[in-house]
């Protein structure tokens, strides 16, 4: 199965169980980055994730964001410098900038 498969079955599960969820959708690389635009992340209101962003750096918090998405239902745009070393304090090795718009699945 396809990681495009694997993110429309995610969608239709939660939506079978009744459950709300948001999309995470890369819409814009500048630089170096582990993945480019138009990769997405389905993130279900138990903070399931389906799908992958980042080298794992940037899930998290996209999913914290995604709570919130689920929450109000305004959609966000999140912007990531992964170059920002004193920012995340990890050394990443993309530094580039990382733009991600976050919405909430309607049925």
């Amino acid at each position: 199965m396809t990681d495009h498969e694997l993110l429309l079955e995610a969608i239709r599960q939660t939506q079978m169980l009744g459950k709300r969820s948001a999309l995470a959708t890369i819409v814009n690389v500048s630089g170096s980055a582990y993945r480019r635009e138009g990769t997405k992340m389905l993130i279900d209101e138990d903070a399931n994730l389906t799908g992958v962003i980042s080298g794992g750096c940037l899930e998290s918090d996209v999913a914290e964001v995604a709570m919130s998405v689920i929450e109000t239902g305004t959609p966000v745009l999140k912007t990531y410098d992964l170059g920002e070393d004193v920012v995340w304090g990890l050394g990443l090795g993309c530094p580039g900038t990382v733009k991600i718009f976050i919405e909430p699945v309607r049925p």
